[in-house]
C-alpha cells in the first residue's frame, strides 16, 4: 500500500530540510502523543545509520517499531525504513528548490506486509483507503504550513 503527496512550501530548500530532519523534535512530538521512543545508535551528528526503537498504542494494541535512516543526502533527500508489527515501511522525502524561497516536498510511504496479521491489517486499511489518503494529505499539508510559519520572515512596521 502506497501513499504519495506533494506540497510546495514557502521557505528555502535548506530551511525545509532542517525542519524535516529535526529528529529530536520528532522524538519529542512522538513522546507527547504517548509513544516510547529510544534512539539506539551512537552517532554524534544526524546522518545515515541513525536508528530508533519505539512502542506506541494503535488499535487497542501496543505496536513496536524499529526504524533506520537509510538515506540522508542534505539538503535534497532522506528515507527511513521501519518495521512495525510485521509491516515494513519506507518513508521517502525528496526536496526540490523551485525558486529561492519556494521548495517542493515529495513525500511517499510504501507499506508491505510480512506476516498474516500484517496482511489483514493492511487489507482493512485498503478498505478505508480514500479516507486515509485524505487524512494523510491533510496532515502533510498542515506540516508544510507549520514549516512555512516557522520560517516566515517577520516584518515589523517602522516607527
Amino acid at each position: 500500500m502506497k501513499f504519495k503527496t506533494r506540497e510546495d512550501i514557502e521557505a528555502t530548500l535548506e530551511q525545509v530540510f532542517e525542519a524535516v530532519s529535526d529528529f529530536d523534535g520528532m522524538e519529542r512530538a512522538a513522546l507527547r502523543r504517548g509513544a516510547q521512543v529510544t534512539r539506539t545508535d551512537n552517532l554524534s551528528a544526524p546522518g545515515q545509520g541513525m536508528t530508533w526503537h519505539a512502542s506506541f498504542p494503535f488499535r487497542n494494541r501496543t505496536r513496536v517499531a524499529d526504524m533506520l535512516l537509510k538515506t540522508y543526502e542534505a539538503p535534497h533527500q532522506l528515507s527511513l525504513f521501519s518495521k512495525v508489527s510485521g509491516i515494513e515501511a519506507v518513508v521517502e522525502v525528496e526536496l526540490m528548490s523551485l525558486s529561492r524561497n519556494r521548495t517542493r516536498m515529495n513525500l511517499s510511504i510504501d507499506m508491505r506486509p510480512k506476516s498474516i496479521p500484517a496482511r489483514l491489517l493492511l487489507q482493512s486499511m485498503k478498505l478505508a483507503r480514500a479516507s486515509m489518503v485524505k487524512r494523510f494529505r491533510k496532515r502533510v499539508a498542515d506540516y508544510a504550513q507549520s514549516i512555512e510559519n516557522r520560517y516566515r520572515p517577520t516584518t515589523h512596521p517602522i516607527r
